[in-house]
């Protein structure tokens, strides 16, 4: 009796096991070819399909090998958890026909992992110089909840290579981001009108923002990134198009950033079409390397160079309660800081706290220039603590 209780456990612990092995969907055996040229877009809307149908958790492989792929729509909801196991390389078709939108959009989706020491390359450096005002991203959090991607690497996307929209309770970690400094629209990650967002030890080199946080935002925290070539790591651009909302508690930590154009930046556009506020937000721990414009707050962004003029007074975007603390090294531009609010949306509970940026050239001096912002310095150098 007691050797037929013990088999009956053993079944009963063995078949919970195979239950909970998640199902594997090889994109090469469902008709990938891992050269680099033949289109494997088929083979992998055929494993995604498979994969979200699957209960208890499935994964998508992306084995070892070069799979040129157009748009992939992974869209939910799903029946489990999936797992986009990305150990190969995938190329984005340069046939800019194709495209409707982005490149890899997840839609409705939760809990996904998008993983692996493999690259999604968009192969953008064959495009960068057509006249194509719409660029497709790379990879699309589009109303997703709980995702993480890790691991991978992002090359030479044709806009941005990482876009988290309208989601919520998503980590990017130890990515790394690259394109060619010198073109732009080629943002590291972008962030709009998502929630409880951590993006954390990556590197990211590109033409654009490293790290960038748009409107509707809430909870954003960015650790650990080394961030360079690019134009730093910004809140905004605030106020371009209508019915934007709040941006709040964003914290911006423990990065070095290595000459970018710019360094940790809030910007809204003079003639903002919206009213909304940005506030809470935290930049500290910040390490600057021979960096343009190392501080900023910039209340007349205008880079259509069609706006009403500089110092208009048509700003609807207010900035309050911004602490830059600890940050330090050199800057490529005298001006360390620049804080330039408009006069009828003064920023105001701005602090800078032990900032010691200094000008590393030789034919001028490190200054500071504070117009419309309202706060205090404590513990930075003389030079930058021009807070009235």
């Amino acid at each position: 009796m007691a050797s037929s209780h013990i088999a009956i456990r053993v079944l009963l612990v063995l078949s919970a096991v195979c239950a909970a092995a998640p199902e594997a969907f090889d994109i090469t055996k469902l008709g990938a070819t891992g050269d680099g040229k033949t289109d494997s877009t088929k083979a992998v809307m055929d494993a995604w399909t498979s994969a979200c149908a699957a209960t208890g958790g499935s994964t998508l492989l992306v084995p070892k090998g070069d799979y040129l792929v157009g748009p992939l729509g992974f869209t939910g909801p799903c029946k489990g958890p999936i797992t986009v196991q990305v150990d190969g390389n995938l190329l984005g078709s340069n046939d800019l026909a194709k495209y409707n939108a982005s490149w890899i959009e997840v839609t409705r989706v939760d809990n996904i992992v998008i993983t692996g020491t493999g690259t999604l390359d968009g192969q953008g450096t064959a495009v960068y110089s057509k006249d194509c005002k719409a660029m497709p991203n790379t990879l699309v959090l589009y109303y997703v909840n709980t995702a993480t991607v890790s691991g991978i690497k992002l090359l030479n996307s044709k806009f941005f290579h990482i876009n988290i929209d309208k989601s919520k309770d998503i980590t990017v970690k130890d990515v790394t981001i690259t394109a060619p400094g010198d073109v732009e629209n080629t943002d590291g990650v972008h962030v709009g009108d998502s929630s409880n967002v951590t993006i954390t030890n990556s590197t990211i080199g590109t033409g654009d923002d490293c790290v960038s946080v748009g409107s509707g935002t809430a909870g954003v925290t960015v650790t650990g990134i080394t961030c360079g070539p690019g134009q730093g790591i910004s809140v905004g651009c605030l106020g371009r198009y209508k019915d934007e909302k709040d941006v709040s508690d964003v914290t911006v930590r423990d990065c070095v950033l290595k000459g970018t154009t710019n360094g940790v930046r809030i910007k809204s556009y003079e003639d903002a079409e919206s009213v909304i506020t940005a506030s809470h937000l935290t930049f500290e721990n910040i390490r600057m390397e021979d960096v343009a414009n190392p501080i900023i707050i910039d209340q007349y962004y205008c880079p259509e160079k069609v706006c009403p003029g500089k110092k208009s007074s048509t700003s609807h975007v207010v900035v309050k309660d911004v602490v830059f603390r600890n940050i330090t090294g050199t800057s490529s531009t005298p001006e360390a800081v620049s804080l330039l609010c408009s006069e009828n949306q003064p920023c105001s509970g701005v602090e800078l706290i032990d900032v010691k940026v200094e000008y590393a050239g030789k034919n001028n001096k490190t200054m500071a220039v504070c117009t419309n912002a309202k706060g205090f310095a404590k513990g930075s150098i003389e030079a930058l603590a021009c807070l009235a």
